[in-house]
């Protein structure tokens, strides 16, 4: 296999070749292999390596051949899969070694691998960085310029995305939380009847962010508050490696979601001014205010628990869609069935609550989740029959898919968990440097 141009560099893996040429090695997919291309001696390949043929450009992997004839193809195509007859933690054992991660399975391996690790309880990680553990003067010394700025963009990293990473790492996270609960009391104290009477409610009522209300101890929290989670949004973006990816992940999203509105908000007020359309503007300004709750999900990136139901979430979207169907089936059934019996027959009886099939919806769907607000009830005998048996239909309708949500439920969180711990362990060492 010969892929681009220039001198062939040779990978002897499990007795099969690979040849390259160096200048692919620098953006290798696979991190172990990249990492040939930085090296400036012997000794930091063979870190790198098992045995090294200078003669022959040949680099030595005593590694399966066939798990990383799959990880090729990977290379190639974007599709990783598990070999054939081969146990599954051996390949992601292979997998981790070669520096990929269970993300890069599709979607059928992930599940299996999920499965095994849940029976064994498993796990692995990735061995880290080069330079990261070793932090001696031997090691900085070999280092080009280049390798110390990516050193420290990768620090200014994990201080932003790990809270466990380092001792700054851990600071920011503890200010971001405080600011995160500051802004929630604010936001929650402003809702008080105590509050707003406290307060003069001329322009308040319209608009918060008049220059008046930014003089105010609530609006300079706000803007602190809102400057400071406005910094760490721009700082993260500049440290991080793609851009486009930053952009998408869900997190980001929620942080733009909670940042813009403020803005959005404070241009609204000084195109409006204190004319006739402030009023018109005023439940925008509200309703804008209020999309300041998504700050509670930026507490996902400091805590476990968050982000295990996040990922949970996102490995189970099948199963969530089958339990929403399970209960929008059940919905129709027995809305129209409840209708019917309660108001739709000529019994002398009618129930005025059952007008309507939608208006049944709402009675089946508290019954079946048994929350029984008591609001709406059957009066007729079939009526009672009926809701007798959508509470027990929907006791197992939601049970049939839980099982398999609890089994994701504490993968994740073993996995979570466990990179919290090796993140843990870098702290430590940093204590001890």
């Amino acid at each position: 296999m010969n892929f681009g141009r220039g001198p062939p560099v040779v990978l002897n893996v499990g007795g099969t070749r690979y040849s390259f040429s160096r200048e692919v090695l620098k953006d290798f997919p696979l991190r172990r292999v990249s990492r040939l291309h930085g090296c400036l001696s012997e000794q930091d390949v063979l870190e790198v390596c098992d045995d090294y043929d200078r003669e022959r450009n040949e680099y030595f992997f005593d590694r399966h051949s066939e798990a990383f004839g799959f990880i090729m193809l990977y290379v190639r195509h974007g599709h990783l899969r598990f070999v054939p007859h081969m146990c599954e933690l051996s390949f992601y054992n292979e997998m981790i070694y070669w520096g990929l991660e269970g993300s890069h399975l599709d979607y059928c391996c992930q599940r299996r691998l999920d499965d095994r690790m849940s029976e064994t309880c498993t796990y692995y990680t990735a061995e880290e960085p080069p330079g990261e553990a070793a932090g001696g003067p031997e090691g900085k010394g070999r280092r080009p310029a280049a390798a110390e700025g990516g050193k420290w963009l990768e620090r200014m990293r994990r201080t932003f995305e790990e809270p466990t990473s380092s001792v700054a790492a851990q600071v920011l996270a503890t200010v971001s939380i405080l600011f995160v609960i500051v802004s929630m009391v604010v936001l929650c104290a402003s809702t008080l009847p105590e509050w707003r009477a406290a307060e003069n409610r001329s322009v308040e009522e319209q608009s918060r962010y008049t220059a008046e209300s930014v003089r105010e101890p609530s609006g300079i929290i706000e803007a602190i508050c809102i400057g400071w989670f406005t910094a760490e949004c721009i700082v993260r973006f500049i440290v991080s490696k793609n851009k486009c990816e930053f952009v998408r992940r869900p997190l980001n999203i929620i942080d733009l979601l909670a940042i813009t509105p403020y803005y959005i908000s404070v241009l609204m007020t000084v195109f409006t001014g204190e004319n006739s359309q402030l009023q018109r503007a005023g439940v925008t300004l509200r309703v804008l205010r209020m999309m300041r709750i998504f700050w509670v999900i930026k507490l996902a990136r400091h805590f476990i628990g968050l982000q295990t139901l996040g990922l949970t979430l996102k490995r189970c979207y099948r199963e969530m869609v089958m339990l929403l169907v399970f209960i929008c089936v059940a919905m129709a059934i027995f809305s129209a069935l409840s209708q019917l019996l309660e108001n739709g027959l000529d019994l002398g009886t009618k129930n005025k609550d059952y007008a309507s099939i939608p208006a049944a919806c709402w009675w089946v769907i508290i019954s079946m989740t048994t929350v029984g607000y008591g609001d709406m009830c059957p009066i007729t005998v079939p009526g009672r029959i009926l809701g007798g048996i959508c509470v027990v239909s929907g006791i197992v309708l939601l049970a049939l898919p839980i099982t398999f949500i609890y089994h994701s439920f504490v993968q994740c969180y073993h996995e979570l968990k466990f990179r919290s711990a090796r993140y843990s362990r870098s702290l430590s060492a940093e204590f001890l440097n």
